[in-house]
């Protein structure tokens, strides 16, 4: 009796763990079968993907929903080494790579010569038109080229507010006009910079010497020491006319203004009538021109200012 008790016992206990074991392996049976359907899902959704048109396409909703699924499944409940679930894993960080990769290549400030140095980089022809799915950009493997193409599109964004200050300068300084003020009772005016046209410029200047510290730069140089120079010429003109003006207004009273001064000082009268002359026509040809980067960037308008101070 004590050994058919004790059998019974260890029949029991083995009855037992075989149950256990059975339930064991249907739960991870079912957590198999969640897995794989889980796999066909994305493979489904990579294959969607794929056939998206490239001028159509959204990577940035993409990535939010396989995000999501990334999560998903690092939540299951499965043998997490299993190559099922490795391949799938390496299947969707692929895509949390080459998704990055497109928004930025999506951006609008990507031009002719960044795809030219993309398809060089690749080596790689590929024509970017309504007719490129994502699938032929997602063979081009960027994921081996991901430092490569985030600096093509850094250049990218980085030269597009190059050209932004660019057009912003030439569409600000193309209207920009002097103030004219009447000089005494004549037909003469004086001419001078807005003090807000002046902080303008200096601000325009600080702007344009800081995109010389890019790396950038090549791009668009020739157009920027354009730029340095005309305001530089712009800003030392100024300056110099407007010292031109005092002193050529103070002297006007003595030389021309007062007869003791003409008798007294003969030679020195006689001198002030030539620089009166060459004064006169500056400022008449200001009046003339009145956009400030057209006077101020001709040929000799610096020399010819300077020589009367």
């Amino acid at each position: 009796p004590l050994y058919s008790s004790a059998a019974s016992d260890v029949y029991k206990r083995q009855i037992q763990n075989s149950i256990k074991s059975v339930e064991g392996i249907k739960q991870e049976i079912a957590n198999m079968v969640v897995l794989w359907d889980f796999i066909q899902k994305m493979q489904e959704t990579f294959e969607e993907n794929m056939r998206s048109q490239w001028v159509k396409s959204n990577p940035t909703d993409m990535e939010d929903e396989i995000k999501n699924r990334f999560k998903t499944l690092k939540e299951m409940r499965c043998d997490k080494k299993c190559n099922a679930y490795q391949g799938v894993q390496e299947d969707i960080k692929k895509w949390l790579v080459f998704l990055p990769l497109i928004s930025d290549l999506r951006d609008p400030a990507m031009r002719d010569r960044h795809w030219t140095a993309l398809k060089n980089k690749v080596q790689k022809d590929f024509t970017v038109d309504d007719k490129l799915l994502l699938r032929d950009v997602y063979n081009l493997n960027l994921n081996k080229y991901q430092e490569d193409v985030e600096e093509i599109t850094d250049q990218a964004r980085q030269e597009a507010k190059m050209e932004k200050t660019l057009n912003k300068l030439e569409e600000t300084w193309k209207d920009v006009t002097f103030e004219f003020s009447q000089h005494k009772n004549t037909d003469l005016k004086l001419i001078r910079l807005s003090e807000e046209n002046f902080e303008m410029l200096e601000e325009n200047q600080v702007a344009v010497t800081s995109m010389f510290s890019s790396r950038y730069l090549a791009t668009f140089e020739d157009k920027f020491v354009y730029w340095q120079k005309s305001l530089a010429g712009i800003a030392e003109v100024i300056t110099v006319i407007a010292e031109v003006q005092r002193l050529w207004s103070f002297l006007e009273n003595l030389f021309i203004g007062s007869e003791e001064v003409k008798k007294e000082l003969p030679k020195e009268s006689e001198k002030f009538v030539g620089i009166d002359k060459e004064v006169k026509i500056i400022l008449k040809d200001g009046e003339q021109k009145k956009i400030a980067i057209i006077f101020c960037n001709q040929n000799n308008i610096l020399k010819l200012s300077l020589i009367h101070i």
